[in-house]
């Protein structure tokens, strides 16, 4: 109770002495930002104490219910995570002490040659997750690895370390997926994914959705149910992701291959900025908010220590280097961006969204970026982000319209990294993207209204996982969109992910979708693969196919997604009315 009195008195603080109607912005946003930091600090602090540990625990169910998975890969180490909670939707269903967990990590899935193992505590502190880092191993190869806690043992994961820095690599095969909204439908995108041969997972953000049940409704119908209202407290994100992760094909995925994960907003709340919350919440109560929303994503990611919850948030931007092949950047578009302009939504360009001092990903993580750039000398250059960088416009010819929440609605942002890749004469870049639960691809330009303006590099947007349904091949607005946008050259609005294929010379992606997600058992397709060659020529397709049992054309628009989660509000808001009506 004292780390939350104090943690109130501090905003309360800040409140009387800076939330005035002409505060300047950006002190606004660096005092709130401390507030959260501190925030973060106590939302761990909280749960601290002085914990025993259960050298021999007993558990009544079986602890590991939502699987194992490894992640931030580099060529001598991986981590490796779990978590105990043999009743993942009610608490996690662990007592309040520490609890034992030895791993082993082998050469063989049979575990007859086991070259690590050790032990970690699972704490309460930390919803009992762990995150093992294994140092010390061999570049460029596969490794098996398991838990075991009492007489409780795990299900086997595979993992893989990376090639070492500046070794040949003749290929590697990755897939990226993003937006898994649970009610919309099954994971079974995933379940293909399992059984692909990659070296590793990209998730691009929206691995958890933040309404209650009910509230964020599918064209299509959901035919699963979020436990519980819209999630606010620790516990709650806890549980949220707990039910996410029980999934059978999810964990599947997570077993199979090292993942490397950023979030967008739904990890916290539909098209947050920095400390700014969407609609009708104070910015005090929000930071609590974030800050238990980004505690429980780390709890629940196979991440290092490094990107462990402090000073003002969590450090999630950050590099892998695939031998000589390919530098992949790991963005984050949210925890540090000003806030959308104009209101948000889909608007024409003003002087506040023209404004060449806003900045999507912050002073720091932009120059950590453009550095990186600058002294790579890999054959590709990656940005593995959460959303649209190509300009995506829709209006009319004389009033175009664009998304404020994308790389759209911070132009001076996204011209200063275009700006240094054609000052560096780089024509290697790649752009993997979620966020928009729907298939492009499409060429990056100096100038996007020059159609003779040059080609540097390469976007291929994933479609979501789940989230909007079953879709369909095209819809409503399909031809409007490409005719408007020429640079992008393909479409297509079913559910699955993108496998890359990659060489020193050819960047190939192939879009995996499966034609319906709200009943199990659909089958998947390579609906269209494009590759792109450094060549100055753009992607070109150079396969595509019709997919069996899914819908050719939707009366679905891009503004009705937006639509969904303005009605997902109206419903939270209707509910918190009623809540709020019945006397005490």
């Amino acid at each position: 109770m004292t780390n939350e009195r104090s943690l109130d008195q501090l905003i309360k603080n800040f409140n009387e002495q800076n939330l005035q109607k002409n505060i300047d912005r950006r002190s606004f946003l660096h005092g709130a930002g401390k507030i959260a930091g501190l925030s973060l600090g106590l939302a761990i602090a909280q749960s601290m104490g002085g914990f025993k540990v259960d050298a021999a625990p007993n558990f009544s169910e079986y602890p590991f219910t939502l699987g194992v998975a490894s992640g931030d890969p580099q060529s001598d180490s991986v981590v490796l995570w779990t978590r105990l909670a043999p009743d993942p939707l009610n608490g996690g269903g662990m007592p309040s002490h520490i609890v034992p967990v030895n791993w082993e990590l082998a050469t063989d899935e049979n575990f007859r040659s086991v070259i690590k193992r050790g032990t970690e505590h699972a704490s309460p502190t930390l919803a009992h997750s762990v995150h093992v880092e294994v140092s010390g191993l061999k570049a460029n190869t596969v490794y098996y690895y398991r838990f075991k806690t009492g007489n409780e043992l795990s299900p086997v994961g595979k993992t893989k370390t990376l090639p070492a820095a500046g070794a040949s690599v003749a290929s590697m095969t990755f897939a990226f997926a993003s937006c898994q909204q649970y009610e919309h439908g099954y994971y079974t995108a995933y379940k293909h994914m399992a059984k692909e041969d990659l070296d590793l997972v990209f998730h691009v953000g929206d691995y958890i959705y933040e309404y209650g049940t009910n509230e964020y409704l599918s064209p299509t119908g959901n035919v699963r149910a979020h436990k519980g209202d819209e999630i606010i407290a620790l516990e709650d994100y806890r549980t949220r992701h707990a039910q996410y992760r029980s999934d059978e094909h999810l964990k599947a995925a997570h077993a199979a291959f090292p993942w490397v994960v950023t979030w967008d907003d739904h990890e916290v709340e539909n098209n947050y900025a920095n400390v700014i919350p969407e609609k009708d919440q104070s910015v005090e109560e929000f930071i609590k908010r974030r800050a238990a929303a980004y505690q429980a994503y780390y709890e629940h990611m196979p991440l290092r220590r490094s990107s462990l919850p402090h000073d003002g948030g969590m450090q999630l931007y950050r590099d892998f280097t695939y031998g000589d092949l390919a530098n992949f950047y790991v963005l984050d578009t949210r925890q540090y961006r000003d806030d959308q302009a104009n209101g948000d939504g889909t608007k024409a360009h003003t002087p506040e969204s023209l404004d060449p001092k806003r900045t999507l990903l912050g002073t720091e993580q932009e120059k950590w970026l453009l550095g990186n750039l600058g002294n790579s000398k890999s054959h590709w250059n990656v940005l593995a982000q959460q959303i649209f960088f190509a300009q995506r416009k829709s209006g009319s010819s004389t009033a175009p319209k664009y998304s404020m929440d994308s790389w759209d609605g911070y132009p001076a942002a996204r011209e200063r990294v275009t700006d240094f890749v054609a000052g560096h004469n780089i024509n290697n870049l790649i752009v993997i993207t979620g966020d928009v639960h729907a298939s492009w691809a499409s060429n990056l330009t100096t100038d996007y209204n020059n159609p003779d303006a040059p080609i540097f590099g390469a976007e291929f947007v994933g479609t979501s996982i789940t989230t909007g349904g079953n879709g369909s091949d095209w819809r409503a607005d399909t031809a409007k969109s490409l005719a408007d946008n020429p640079h992008i050259k393909f479409f297509n609005n079913y559910r699955g992910y993108v496998r890359c294929q990659v060489t020193p010379q050819q960047w190939r992606a192939d879009y995996r979708v499966v034609p319906f997600v709200t009943e199990p058992g659909a089958d998947i397709s390579t609906r269209a693969s494009f590759v792109y060659e450094k060549d100055q020529k753009g992607i070109k397709e150079i396969a595509a196919t019709t997919v069996p049992m899914g819908i050719k054309m939707s009366a679905e628009v891009e503004e009705d997604r937006h639509k969904a989660h303005a009605r997902a509000h109206e419903i939270q808001m209707e509910k918190k009315r009623k809540h709020e009506a019945v006397p005490n």
